[in-house]
């Protein structure tokens, strides 16, 4: 991360070893030293407006689509808000509701016979793609602002709320339904402008629904 500039690191449920004391990374530390903890992955990611996950795509029905590195690494440079890029342990990788959180994935490519990476260079191969094709961006003239991830989980938290009165989804279901209320609402691309009204419009259901 400081070799390509970046600073942000955001940790969720970190090993507990005192990363921050580690000298392996020269000219680094300042990036361990002040990097962010987090219980979740919702608070980690809660002002991104676009979080994209990286994944091998092997062995896994996964439930989104996966883009090229270079196709993933365009839409990072195009959005005007802040970006969350989500990498997950080298052992597991990222889980299903850890990508349930993600705008989109992307996968590097790489011989399909050794198709895992460390993750240190998993890192470093991504935000070199970023950084090389940052003095090429092209400035527009109109720039919608999309939601945060604190706003798009408060939107899926209340549907959710919306389908349980209703009846739609049960104690069976639950888990995957959440999944795939997140993972479709990330998928609109929402405006900020759409919040309030996509919020009072569930509150109203609410309100119906619990006068029945």
């Amino acid at each position: 991360m400081a070799n390509f500039g970046f600073s942000d690191l955001r940790l969720v449920n970190p090993y507990g070893v005192a990363f921050r004391e580690a000298v392996s990374a020269v000219g680094g530390a300042h990036v361990l030293q002040t990097a962010r903890v987090f219980a979740t992955v919702a608070e980690a990611i809660a002002d991104c407006s676009l979080v994209v996950g990286t994944s091998a795509a092997q062995r896994r029905e996964l439930q989104q689509p996966v883009e090229s590195l270079q196709v993933g690494i365009g839409q990072i440079r195009d959005h005007s808000g802040r970006v969350g890029l989500m990498f997950g342990s080298e052992k597991f990788g990222l889980s299903n509701d850890d990508m349930s959180f993600c705008h989109a994935l992307i996968s590097i490519p790489t011989n399909p016979e050794t198709p895992s990476m460390n993750l240190g260079q998993a890192v470093a191969v991504c935000l070199y793609e970023l950084v090389r094709g940052a003095d090429n961006q092209i400035s527009r003239q109109s720039v919608i602002e999309t939601v945060s991830g604190e706003e798009a989980e408060r939107l899926t938290q209340m549907l959710l709320e919306v389908l349980e009165q209703s009846g739609y989804t049960n104690r069976i279901t639950a888990v995957s339904t959440e999944q795939k209320i997140r993972r479709w609402l990330r998928r609109l691309r929402l405006s900020r402008r759409d919040t309030p009204l996509l919020l009072g419009i569930l509150r109203q259901v609410l309100w119906k629904i619990g006068k029945r």
